[in-house]
């Protein structure tokens, strides 16, 4: 067993980096003492305050159209509007007013939205603008409904489809003629103007879809559609997907009242894939074609997009390895198609988001790695490259998953000006910066509130939507213009007596932050919470909560949003976050050390925060917990058996165990195929571990998650009882990969959390 103390370095002493003062004036507000509870963490009103979700500028760029939760049932959405003319909100469409919100998802829209995050969320979760500015598409209980804003209210909404079956990823066709979706495995159009619903496809079904995003597409490679119109109307692109080749693995969905037999083609590690196709079909009629993506079929096809002109497809087509990420240029009337350019890495090569037409005969700009950080290209239509836009040690970065992966936030063509998303001030903000494409400089910084801002900009570049916060003040919208200058706050957000966090304001903790060395010299960030009522001279008990995966967005940001950590400090515990290499957007040294040997850097950093903690005179060395979910589960149990002289007890929730057991994307990505890794895969597995376990252990897991497998739980609860070593478990029948998040489930399971280290820490 690995010791990791003895191949230590010395460690640095942390360097504050921001630890904000709690700048409410709290002698203006009535006394407040209450401690949170994970109750009210789930219940209504949303704790952080009301927000805008989905945001979006309306194509004439005068609305902001977005979804907003009702003020009883805080994951329940409706439509609003905000008129940046008159600076009036609206509601435009109250979700439960629609006769089919209560109808059941079909299995597709379940996984669907499983894969994007959303399936705890009810009422109105995604809509579609027209290009006109004045229609609106609204999917709801498996029906499409149309909303006109130039229409009296009364007569505002049109239903566009009533079947038994399920519509999915519905969106607007370019110009707004048509309204496009996916039923039964088909790609479908309803011409607006006459109502017609046309078949794009119809040879859907079983293992064969057409217009669908395949698993590992959703899960892994944040493509969530699969089928793209061209800027004209006039082609309609679409994948088919044939999952035939892919193993079927029978698992059982365990309810509180039912057994549910599911046969799911799940694509593990190093065995084959679905067999992805591109066709391309005219919509005046006329035989599709197949668009050629290479002699090898054992590939990914990654992103899709239109020439502004409609002339051509560009297609990013990623090797089965992951190591080289080629953009063709395709002819959608023959399918024929060359190369613009190569990405090549000697790990891996991520998935490109931030490409981005500047001119309508097809200069781009595009983001790439190459130089060991992400930053900005200009290329030419014809994919030679012009220069770099942006460079150095920091990196052109999205603010999240959420809405889009891509940095870029706004083009300026005519000033020839690109806005985008960077941690050029810190690795743990986000700011929104500028800089010419045509005759590149310094990036200029917009935003100017240290934090996180998330932008989304006006199609014409003239002003933006900033959504900031830091890790002491609640999220603020305000609408600026281009240089920053505030137009109007949308949501003040104010942490004032009214707010629904105000009664907890006097035991509220703020975050610390600060850096570690690790041992090859690059910096670890880290966020301490300290407890409530802090004594001098008394020693407490520390929760390590931790995520660590690769490819993933720290968990250290001065941002606001973790209120269960500040449940577990105001309960008396220590709450240290550090994010270990192998995190994202931190350059390619720091997001490849893990490669090939997962579960092996991350796991020495962890026990160097650990370290570090040891050093403060508050924290009780022999009481310090870890827990996490999904990779924090999985680096939960590496740190338990790895290094169990530094971790006392450990809960581990969804956790991978043996990366034999998960899909091939993200883990050939980082591992590399059983085949070729035999050793790293062995060395990566907790079941190789597991005799390393000394302390209390609870392991959760969903019955029906079907993104990490029960088998990972029930292979290591084998493991371990065969090893005689006690443990916990705790599991949720019918419950998926994300059921903390669920108001049904995720009470009783951070609940169960804290429960358990009362039991084995306090």
């Amino acid at each position: 067993m690995p010791q990791f103390s003895k191949g230590i370095a010395r460690m640095t002493a942390p360097r504050p980096v921001c630890f904000v003062v709690f700048l409410l004036c709290l002698g203006a507000l009535p006394a407040f003492a209450a401690d949170l509870t994970v109750e009210r963490l789930f219940a209504a009103p949303d704790l952080s305050g009301p927000t805008l979700r989905g945001a979006a500028f309306t194509p004439d760029g005068k609305r902001i159209t977005y979804l907003r939760a009702k003020s009883d049932a805080k994951d329940v959405y409706d439509l609003w509007a905000y008129d940046i003319g008159s600076r009036r909100h609206a509601l435009l469409v109250d979700s439960s007013r629609l006769a089919t919100a209560g109808q059941a998802l079909s299995a597709e829209e379940e996984a669907r939205r499983e894969r994007q995050r959303t399936s705890s969320l009810g009422g109105i979760v995604e809509y579609d603008l027209s290009a006109d500015g004045r229609h609106i598409l609204i999917p709801l209980g498996g029906d499409l409904y149309l909303y006109d804003l130039g229409a009296p209210a009364g007569r505002a909404v049109r239903r566009l489809t009533e079947t038994a079956a399920y519509e999915t990823d519905a969106k607007f066709s370019p110009r707004g003629r048509y309204v496009s979706f996916v039923r039964d495995q088909n790609l479908h159009a309803i011409e607006l103007a006459s109502g017609r619903e046309i078949a794009l496809t119809t040879g859907g079904g079983g293992l064969v879809s057409y217009g669908m995003a395949e698993f590992i597409a959703q899960e892994e490679m944040n493509r969530n559609t699969g089928y793209w119109w061209s800027p004209d109307e006039a082609y309609i692109a679409y994948a088919r997907v044939d999952e035939s080749a892919v193993a079927e693995v029978e698992r059982f969905e365990i309810y509180a009242d039912r057994i549910a037999v599911v046969k799911q083609r799940y694509p593990a590690t190093g065995a084959r894939n679905a067999e992805v196709q591109l066709h391309v079909a005219p919509l005046g009629g006329g035989a599709a074609v197949q668009v050629d993506l290479g002699a090898n079929p054992d590939i990914y096809l990654a992103r899709v997009k239109w020439f502004p002109d409609s002339s051509a497809l560009a297609v990013q087509r990623q090797s089965r390895d992951q190591k080289t990420l080629t953009l063709l240029k395709a002819d959608p009337a023959s399918g024929i198609a060359r190369t613009l350019l190569e990405e090549h890495s000697d790990t891996w090569v991520d998935i490109v988001d931030d490409f981005v037409f500047v001119s309508d005969r097809g200069d781009f700009l595009w983001g790439s790695s190459r130089s060991g950080f992400q930053h900005l290209y200009l290329y030419a239509p014809d994919g030679t490259l012009r220069h770099a836009v942006t460079s150095g040690e920091w990196m052109v970065t999205a603010e999240d998953r959420g809405d889009s992966l891509r940095a870029i936030r706004g083009v300026d063509r005519a000033r020839g000006l690109v806005y985008f998303i960077a941690n050029l001030a810190s690795p743990i903000e986000r700011q929104l910066y500028v800089t010419s494409w045509r005759r590149p400089g310094e990036p200029r910084r917009v935003s100017q509130q240290a934090g996180w801002h998330t932008v989304r900009m006006s199609p014409d570049a003239r002003y933006y939507l900033d959504t900031w916060s830091d890790s002491e003040h609640p999220p603020t919208v305000t609408l600026r213009n281009v240089d920053g200058r505030a137009r109007d706050v949308l949501v003040a957000n104010a942490l004032d007596a009214a707010h629904p966090y105000a009664p907890y304001l006097d035991s509220h903790q703020p975050a610390q932050f600060g850096t570690l060395e690790a041992s090859d010299g690059q910096t670890l960030y880290y966020q301490l919470t300290l407890p409530k009522g802090l004594q001098p001279g008394k020693r407490y008990p520390v929760i390590v909560e931790v995520y660590g995966g690769p490819s993933v967005l720290g968990r250290v940001r001065n941002a606001w949003g973790n209120l269960y950590r500040e449940y577990l400090a105001q309960s008396g515990y220590v709450v240290f976050t550090l994010d270990n290499r192998g995190t994202a957007f931190r350059g390619m040294k720091f997001d490849t050390a893990a490669w090939h040997h997962l579960g092996s850097v991350e796991v020495e950093d962890q026990v160097r925060g650990v370290e570090f903690l040891r050093t403060l005179p508050f924290v009780d060395p022999a009481r310090i917990g870890i827990w996490g979910w999904s990779y924090g589960g999985y680096m939960t149990l590496m740190c338990m058996t790895q290094a169990p002289g530094h971790f006392a007890a450990g809960v581990a929730g969804a956790p991978v165990t043996d990366f034999r057991l998960y899909d091939t994307h993200y883990t050939e990505r980082y591992m590399g195929t059983p085949a070729e890794n035999p050793a790293g895969y062995e060395a990566a597995s907790v079941m190789t571990h597991a005799e390393g376990l000394a302390g209390p252990l609870l392991v959760m897991h969903g019955m029906a998650d079907d993104n990490v497998l029960f088998t990972n739980s029930t292979a290591l609860f084998k493991r371990l009882q065969d090893l005689g070593k006690p443990f916990d478990v705790m599991v949720y029948p019918g419950a998926k990969h994300g059921l903390t998040r669920h108001a049904d489930t995720g009470p009783h399971a951070l609940s169960m959390v804290k429960r358990f280290f009362d039991e084995k820490l306090k």
